[in-house]
């Protein structure tokens, strides 16, 4: 059977711009090669040092078992409020301590073994995908904007926002017979179970402590490496339409959009870059200058939130021996982006990102040694800042889900006593 005429197309299309590429770097050499060298050293400096030890990490604690046990402990909380296994706030806390893409690789590791549906992956990928707090406190508040405070603001409209898509897409996937399984929850006290989980995992996965330890960096190592080919790719990408005009031209639904809403005519192009990549865009926005604050710090946190076709492709290639789809993520992210905006903006008039607000620093120790990181801080304190905050965020997830099982089993047994009384 011959492919559809549209499948034609879209090959001829693609085809004939990868040859327009092609010329534009034979056009375009030096820039092409310095846009290289860039994005590689943003990897080499940057993603590198900061992911390969959570990469490392999370597949030993998948091969020793200890995700498995987890995971039951937090079903209390991740169930109700997202439709996930409880090892979905494994995903999403290491997600957040590492950042983009690191959420995808665990989604993808769960369903690869079979601890999550098709559906209840499609619906992680849908709010574990969050930037690090790093991120947004050092490289886009103090780094960007020269404002800790900002980052604050950012943080907070980011993961809120998060969270509403998270509960928005437990409905995703309702009709579908593999999301019908039965979820009827396992009898018996919950810490036992987790107890006994662990070691049942441990013998399932039958690895050696050497064999899994050297796989995990195999496989850390090469999902890096595909990171980094990504990141030089689209560098070297957004640089050639760039000079060559055509981001200017592809611009032009959005500057019609700023216009209508009143936005800054100079915030089009880095949003159109923020569509590619994350940190280009970010970093372009905040620098326009006659854009009003709020208007740059709006659009940052939505090109945060959407984080860029690059690190789409790194999920779209992570998630690839996996039957999860990319049409749930794409939704989540636009809806992401577009909350996370106008959160920034409410929030804006309610003090955040405001000299006054630096007070909440101190609140969390996580928070405040991030807000205290420069931008190009050694890789040492960059790992023990993602791992203060996975601290934080893992155990406080922890309590609650406990908590939320201990009133559950509270009530069950009142109720039990008091039908019995009867």
């Amino acid at each position: 059977m011959n492919p559809p005429r549209t499948r034609h197309l879209s090959t001829y299309l693609l085809g004939l711009a990868v040859v327009i590429f092609c010329v534009a770097l034979v056009v375009y050499p030096k820039p092409g090669f310095e846009a290289g060298i860039s994005g590689l050293r943003v990897f080499w400096d940057v993603v590198f040092p900061s992911l390969l030890p959570f990469f490392i990490l999370s597949e030993l604690m998948m091969g020793l078992g200890v995700v498995h046990g987890l995971g039951i402990l937090l079903e209390p909380l991740m169930r109700p409020l997202f439709s996930v296994p409880g090892i979905g706030a494994f995903a999403l806390s290491m997600g957040l301590a590492a950042g983009y893409p690191m959420d995808a690789v665990i989604t993808a590791r769960f369903r690869e073994s079979g601890m999550c549906t098709r559906i209840e992956g499609e619906r992680l990928l849908a709010f574990t995908n969050t930037a690090d707090p790093l991120f947004m406190i050092s490289a886009v508040a103090v780094g960007m904007f020269k404002s800790p405070e900002l980052g604050v603001l950012i943080a907070v409209a980011h993961y809120i926002a998060a969270f509403l898509v998270g509960v928005s897409f437990k409905f995703w996937g309702r009709g579908d017979q593999e999301a019908r399984r039965d979820e009827a929850r396992a009898k018996g006290n919950i810490f036992i179970r987790a107890l006994r989980e662990i070691p049942r995992a441990r013998a399932e996965d039958g690895r050696p402590f050497g064999k899994l330890l050297r796989e995990a960096v195999t496989e850390s190592m090469m999902t890096l490496f595909m990171i980094a080919g990504f990141i030089v790719f689209f560098a070297v990408m957004i640089e050639i339409l760039r000079l060559s005009g055509i981001l200017s031209i592809l611009g032009l639904p959005i500057a019609a959009i700023y216009h209508l809403l009143g936005i800054h005519g100079g915030l089009v192009n880095p949003t159109l870059a923020g569509i590619l990549e994350i940190d280009i865009g970010s970093a372009q926005a905040a620098s326009v200058d006659g854009a009003p604050l709020l208007q740059r710090v709006a659009v940052v946190s939505g090109i945060v939130a959407w984080s860029g076709l690059a690190v789409h492709a790194q999920v779209a290639s992570v998630i690839t021996n996996t039957d999860i789809r990319m049409t749930p993520y794409f939704l989540a992210r636009f809806a992401h982006g577009v909350l996370a905006a106008l959160l920034t903006v409410l929030l804006w008039f309610t003090g955040l990102g405001k000299p006054a607000t630096a007070a909440l620093a101190h609140v969390v120790p996580a928070i405040a040694s991030m807000q205290a990181a420069q931008t190009g801080a050694p890789w040492w304190q960059v790992m023990a800042t993602g791992l203060t905050t996975w601290l934080w965020l893992f155990g406080g997830l922890l309590l609650l889900s406990v908590a939320l099982y201990l009133i559950r089993r509270t009530r069950v047994i009142a109720w039990r006593v008091k039908m019995n009384r009867v």
